[in-house]
């Protein structure tokens, strides 16, 4: 009997390299971390990456980005080992990408660009496309002279999503307009979500905002404890459009939970712009819930960067409460903060409660102390302050017939609950 032939339908992976400088000028990132978030990017956008070149200079080749030695270096590899794609660790500019096309002709995507795939990639709501798009032209735009030869190369895979070759090749007036178009219909959806949010701002509904570095396990926390289901993987951006969701806690108090897209170290500043509107739920907040994966190596690193870009957006001054996540993968010593924090895994049930509680305290810090008493025809009143403040004791006076009330109450400026 002859054995039946079986063919392989798996698509194949593009092959990569990754290139990196350590340059001396620039000292706020840390170098080994970015190349290792650079492999795990790639990993995420589907490539095997098969090597990884780095050098340390005093600053960046402004022709080829690397040094000529490592290029040549670079360009014997990829002869030998039948490389796609190069993945640079920084955003080029038009000339080094140019260059570095007609050198090494093969595709060269930069960081940023890789980002931007992967944004490509995940991206669910028309808005989220719209911001993708908005981001890849704004990026191509000043390097569409530049891009000529290396178009024409691209094939498919890693680089072509997004706006296609034809999109690319119209002139900068086509791309003028779409951006404009673009723009017109993002702020459509601003504009919407502005009402809303005023809405929920007249209600006096208390924010809180989940944050971190992506991949810390946000999603994970938001589907805890909004108990239902969002996409939740263990991949780099997984989530890229804003969620909100009303959720109860302490017998009735109600507050809205916002998940925001990740953030990482050298996030290219078009990113933090074309993003923006995942960070609008977190401007707004009473308080942040930063999420840290404490299993990773560099969480420390990534704390920190967090806390970076929250500066960066001017949201410094919103409370902050920590949850050092992944508990059960974390080696050494316990992770701890000089802000509140709790030491957990979304895995736990009954870590929901830990989180529940610390969200609780954190919410009575921010809030303002309040006693009532109410008669026990007002049941209407008693209904609306156990939905809109956090009532923390509740008893009835049954000489009196009153309810006497302990809480906390979110106070707009100048005004009282009503």
């Amino acid at each position: 009997m002859s054995q039946q032939k079986t063919h392989d339908t798996k698509k194949k992976l593009e092959s990569a390299i990754l290139v990196g400088v350590h340059a001396q000028e620039e000292e706020e990132f840390d170098f080994e971390s970015t190349m290792e978030e650079l492999a795990a990017l790639s990993t995420t956008c589907k490539l095997d990456v098969k090597a990884q070149f780095t050098q340390n200079r005093t600053h960046f080749d402004n022709k080829y980005y690397v040094g000529k030695g490592k290029l040549e270096e670079i360009k014997d590899y990829i002869t030998f080992n039948d490389i796609d794609v190069v993945v640079t660790n920084d955003e080029l500019t038009t000339a080094q990408s140019k260059s570095l096309n007609g050198q090494l002709n093969i595709k060269v995507i930069d960081r940023t660009q890789l980002i931007l795939e992967i944004f490509a990639l995940r991206a669910r709501s028309k808005e989220g496309k719209l911001q993708v798009e908005l981001a890849q032209l704004d990026y191509l735009m000043p390097r569409l002279q530049g891009h000529g030869r290396s178009l024409s190369r691209l094939g498919g895979g890693i680089g072509t999503r997004g706006p296609g070759e034809t999109k690319l090749e119209m002139d900068r007036r086509h791309i003028r307009t779409r951006m404009n178009e673009i723009k017109h219909q993002l702020q459509t959806v601003v504009d919407h979500r502005e009402r809303y949010r005023a809405k929920r701002e007249q209600k006096n509904v208390f924010q809180v905002a989940l944050i971190g570095y992506t991949n810390a396990g946000k999603s994970s926390w938001f589907n805890a404890l909004a108990q239902e289901t969002t996409y939740e993987q263990d991949l780099l951006f997984a989530t890229l459009d804003p969620k909100t969701r009303q959720i109860k806690i302490n017998e009735g108090f109600n507050f809205i939970l916002s998940d925001t897209v990740g953030f990482i170290q050298k996030l290219p500043t078009t990113l933090i712009a074309a993003f923006k509107s995942t960070l609008e739920e977190a401007k707004d907040a009473d308080l942040l819930l930063h999420v840290v994966d404490s299993s990773h190596p560099e969480y420390k690193t990534q704390y920190d960067t967090v806390n970076k870009i929250i500066k960066d957006l001017n949201m410094e001054q919103i409370p902050q409460a920590i949850v050092f996540n992944k508990k059960d993968l974390h080696e050494g010593v316990q992770p701890s903060s000089n802000k509140p924090h709790v030491f957990v895994s979304s895995q736990d049930e009954q870590d929901i409660d830990v989180v529940n509680n610390l969200l609780i305290e954190e919410i009575k810090r921010t809030l303002t102390y309040y006693e009532e008493t109410l008669a026990s025809s007002e049941a209407d009143r008693l209904y609306y302050l156990k939905q809109h403040t956090l009532v923390t004791e509740l008893n009835f006076n049954e000489e009196q017939e009153t309810y006497e009330i302990k809480g906390y109450e979110k106070v707009n400026e100048g005004s009282k609950n009503e």
